[in-house]
């Protein structure tokens, strides 16, 4: 996994406690499987977010999908 990939996720999972969401609540509302944040979220797993789960994770969040991704390049 690279430095950008964990640093989304990171950021993911902090908003989805934020708002008390679990992986469960959160996957439904992307409309994927109940497993697939969790599958994210799991380090040794190949799951990730894509530019598409970004945006919908922002309507989830009501935020802008830049809130997900670092000031700076890592």
């Amino acid at each position: 996994m690279t430095k950008i990939e964990q640093y989304i996720i990171d950021q993911v999972r902090e908003k989805r406690k934020e708002v008390g969401l679990s992986q469960i609540e959160l996957s439904q509302k992307l409309g994927m499987s109940d497993s697939f944040v969790s599958h994210v979220e799991t380090p040794s797993r190949r799951a990730k977010y894509n530019i598409n789960h970004l945006n919908a994770l922002a309507k989830v969040f009501k935020c802008s999908p830049r809130e997900f991704w670092p000031e700076k390049p890592l």
